[in-house]
C-alpha cells in the first residue's frame, strides 16, 4: 500500500501543509490508490459541522472484508493473518492464514444469513479474545450486519443496556473465558442480561472453557456446528460508503453509555492509512496490539487496520502478569514481534517489577513501540523507551478517541523526533486547533487551550446511535463549526501537542487553572509512587482544593506516611509550583479503572466531595471492589 513516504521532518511539514491546503485531493488519492471498490465516489466529502452532518466518498460502493481478506488471497493466501496466543502459555498458539480466515469468515457469514440476519440488523458480540471474536466481527461486516462488540468483562446490566439500546437480534457469546488464573462464566452473565432484552431472538455459543452451561431451547445454539454445516464461499454484500459498519459504546459523563456509530468507507480508509504509517509496517512484520477487540483500539488496530494492510496481527487472550510478569516479553520473543502497542497503565504496572523480567527475553525484533488510551507520564515513557525499546525503537505516543476512529496525533517512526509526554504532531490530513475561553482559535505556539479539529476526516464517528441531538451537543456545540475533543492540550515552541487531560479535569484553585495531568506526572516521578489521580473538591477559601489518590510501588512505604506526603508535595512544588500542592493525600491499593485502563475520575471526584450516591454501575470497572475500599479510607 502506498499512502505516503517521508524521510525527515522537513518532508513531513511539506507534505502536511499540502494535505491541509487540499484535503479533498489528499483523501481522494489515498482512497483511490489503496483499496478495491465496486464503484468510486461522486464526491470526496460533504459536511455541515454546525449540524454534525458529515459524509465521505459519496455514492461509493465497497465491502470492507473484500479489502481485509479477498484481495490478499492471490499473493498472501498462505501468509499468517492472525496469530492467536492463548491465555495459558502451554496451550499451542494458532496461526491462521488469509486463506483459512476467508473460509472461516465465509462460513460464519453464511450461517448468519441462514439465521435470518440481514443488512442493517444489529448483532452484539460478547466474547473473550479468541479467534471467533475477529471472525464474528468480519462475518457481520461481510453481510452488512452492524456489529456491536461488548467487552467480555461487563456485568449483566451493562450488557443489557447496550443490547437494548441497539435492539440486537442475535448475540454471540461463549461458555466462558480464561483471564489469568481465573475462569469466568460468560454464558451465565448473558442469561441474566437477556431476561430484559426482548429483541434478542437467538444466542450462539462458542465452546472455549468447556464449562457446563444452560442452553435455552429454541434460543441458544452451539456456534461450531452451525458454521461447520456451511459452505466456505460467501458473496460479500455491496455496501454504500455511509452504510453503518459498527456501533461501539463508550462511557458518557452522565453514566449512560454512548453508542458511537462508524460507517463503512471512511473508517476503512482511515484505519488502514493510520496503521500503515504510525507503525511503519512492512511485509514480513509481526504486529501486536495488547488491547481487547471490545474497545476501539482493538477494532482499528487488531482487526481492521492490520488486515486491510495484509499484515500479521496477534490476538492475545491473557494478561501481562500471568503466569509471570514477563508474559508480554515472552510473547514478543516467541513470535518475533516487530511492532508492540499497549496502554500506559500496563507499562506502569510492569515497570513496578524487577527489570529481570524484561531482560531475560530477546526483544531485538522490535522496530516500533507504542502507547494508547491515555497520556503516558514521563517516568513510564523513559522506562518503556529504555528497557523495552532499548532506545532504538521509537515510542509512538498516540492520541485519539473512540469517536475519531483512528490515531490523530502521533510521532511518525524514524521521522518525528520523540519527546516524552508529547503526542507530537498531527497526521497529514488532520487539522487540530487550540481554542481559548472566548471560543477564538489560538494561532501562536507555546500556549494551551481546548483541543478541537476544524476539518472533518474519514474515520470520524457519524452520530450516537439513536440520539443525534446528543452527538451534536456533546461534540459540536461548545465550539460551533468544530469537533470538540473534550481534551485540553499544550502546544510547544515547535508545534508539538501534549494532551493535558479532559477539560473537565482542569481545576480552578485560588483563581489558577490547574490541569491534573502535569501534577500527576510530577507525583509519578517520585521513586515510591506507582500511579496517581488528582481531583478537585470544594474548599471554603480556595474555591477548590486538590485531593490526591496515590498507589505506591511497595506497600511498606506507607509506614512513613507523613514523610512521604511531605516529599510528594515538595516534588509538586518544585516541578509545578506551590499552588499545585495537594491538600489531601490518600494512599490506596488501587484506582478505579475501566476495562481499557482509564481511571474513573468521576467516581474519585464524588468520593473526595464526600458524595457516595449514584456512582453508577461499578461492576463494569476492572476492579469494582476498590471503590468501597477507597470510600472507607477517605480523608475528612
Amino acid at each position: 500500500m502506498s499512502y505516503y513516504k517521508v524521510d525527515n521532518l522537513e518532508q513531513y511539514f511539506k507534505h502536511y501543509n499540502k494535505s491541509v491546503r487540499e484535503p479533498r485531493k489528499f483523501w481522494d488519492r489515498i482512497a483511490d490508490e489503496n483499496f478495491t471498490w465496486y464503484q468510486k465516489w461522486d464526491k470526496v466529502v460533504e459536511f455541515d459541522m454546525q449540524e454534525a452532518d458529515v459524509k465521505w466518498f459519496i455514492n461509493a460502493k465497497v465491502n470492507i472484508t473484500k479489502n481485509c481478506i479477498d484481495r490478499h488471497l492471490a499473493k498472501r493466501g498462505n501468509k499468517t493473518a492472525i496469530i492467536f496466543e492463548p491465555n495459558n502459555p502451554d496451550e499451542e498458539a494458532q496461526h491462521i492464514t488469509y486463506n483459512e480466515l476467508y473460509d472461516r469468515v465465509a462460513k460464519m457469514a453464511n450461517a448468519l444469513r441462514k439465521q435470518g440476519i440481514k443488512k442493517g440488523d444489529r448483532v452484539c458480540i460478547y466474547l473473550p479474545m479468541i479467534p471467533e471474536l475477529a471472525v464474528s466481527v468480519l462475518a457481520c461486516a461481510r453481510i452488512g450486519a452492524v456489529h456491536s462488540v461488548i467487552f467480555a468483562g461487563f456485568s449483566a446490566s451493562a450488557v443489557a443496556a447496550r443490547v437494548n439500546d441497539c435492539e440486537a437480534k442475535l448475540l454471540i457469546t461463549s461458555d466462558g473465558a480464561y483471564r489469568g488464573s481465573k475462569t469466568i462464566e460468560l454464558k451465565s452473565i448473558i442469561d441474566e442480561a437477556l431476561k430484559t432484552c426482548p429483541t434478542v431472538e437467538n444466542v450462539w455459543v462458542v465452546k472455549r472453557t468447556n464449562t457446563d452451561v444452560k442452553m435455552v431451547e429454541g434460543r441458544d445454539k452451539w456456534l461450531q456446528p452451525l458454521v461447520d454445516a456451511e459452505d466456505a464461499n460467501s458473496v460479500a454484500e455491496i455496501m454504500d460508503a455511509e452504510d453503518p459498519l459498527f456501533i461501539l459504546y463508550t462511557s458518557g459523563s452522565t453514566g449512560k453509555p454512548k453508542g458511537m456509530l462508524h460507517t463503512t468507507a471512511g473508517y476503512m480508509v482511515y484505519s488502514a492509512y493510520t496503521f500503515k504509517n504510525i507503525f511503519a509496517y512492512e511485509e514480513n512484520d509481526v504486529y501486536w496490539c495488547t488491547a481487547d477487540i471490545g474497545w476501539i483500539t482493538g477494532h482499528s488496530y487488531i482487526v481492521y487496520g492490520p488486515l486491510l494492510n495484509g499484515a500479521t496481527t496477534v490476538i492475545f487472550e491473557g494478561v501481562p502478569s500471568y503466569p509471570e510478569f514477563d508474559r508480554f516479553w515472552q510473547v514478543i520473543d516467541k513470535h518475533k514481534v516487530t511492532q508492540f502497542y499497549t496502554a500506559p497503565t500496563a507499562i506502569r504496572s510492569l515497570a513496578k517489577e524487577d527489570w529481570k523480567w524484561v531482560d531475560k527475553h530477546d526483544l531485538s525484533t522490535l522496530k516500533v513501540i507504542g502507547s494508547v488510551g491515555e497520556p503516558i507520564n514521563e517516568e513510564a515513557w523513559h522506562w518503556y523507551n529504555d528497557h523495552v525499546g532499548k532506545k532504538k525503537s521509537p515510542v509512538v505516543d498516540t492520541w485519539w478517541q473512540t469517536e475519531t476512529g483512528g490515531i490523530m496525533i502521533s510521532p511518525i517512526p524514524f521521522v518525528t523526533p520523540t519527546k516524552p509526554t508529547y503526542a507530537t504532531l498531527p497526521l497529514p490530513g488532520i487539522q487540530p486547533v487550540l481554542m481559548d475561553e472566548r471560543r477564538n482559535e489560538i494561532e501562536e505556539n507555546q500556549t494551551a487551550g481546548s483541543l478541537c479539529i476544524k476539518f472533518p476526516w474519514p474515520g470520524m464517528a457519524r452520530t450516537i446511535w439513536g440520539d443525534h441531538k446528543r452527538f451534536k451537543e456533546t461534540y459540536f456545540s461548545t465550539f460551533p463549526g468544530k469537533y470538540f475533543t473534550g481534551d485540553g492540550a499544550l502546544r510547544d515552541e515547535v508545534g508539538y501537542y501534549r494532551i493535558t487531560g479532559r477539560v473537565d479535569d482542569v481545576i480552578i484553585v485560588s483563581g489558577h487553572n490547574l490541569g491534573t495531568a502535569p501534577i500527576e506526572d510530577a507525583i509519578n516521578e517520585h521513586p515510591s509512587v506507582a500511579e496517581s489521580a488528582i481531583v478537585g473538591f470544594p474548599h471554603d477559601v480556595k474555591g477548590n482544593a486538590l485531593y490526591g489518590f496515590i498507589t505506591l510501588k511497595e506497600a511498606g512505604a506507607w509506614r512513613n506516611q507523613d514523610n512521604l506526603i511531605k516529599e510528594i508535595n515538595e516534588h509538586i512544588s518544585s516541578h509545578i509550583g506551590p499552588i499545585a500542592k495537594l491538600d489531601k493525600i490518600q494512599f490506596v491499593n488501587g484506582l478505579p479503572k475501566t476495562r481499557s485502563g482509564k481511571i474513573m475520575r468521576r467516581i474519585l471526584r464524588k468520593i473526595a466531595e464526600g458524595d457516595f450516591s449514584n456512582f453508577g454501575d461499578t461492576t463494569t470497572l476492572l476492579n469494582p471492589e476498590i471503590v468501597d475500599e477507597i470510600k472507607e479510607g477517605r480523608i475528612n
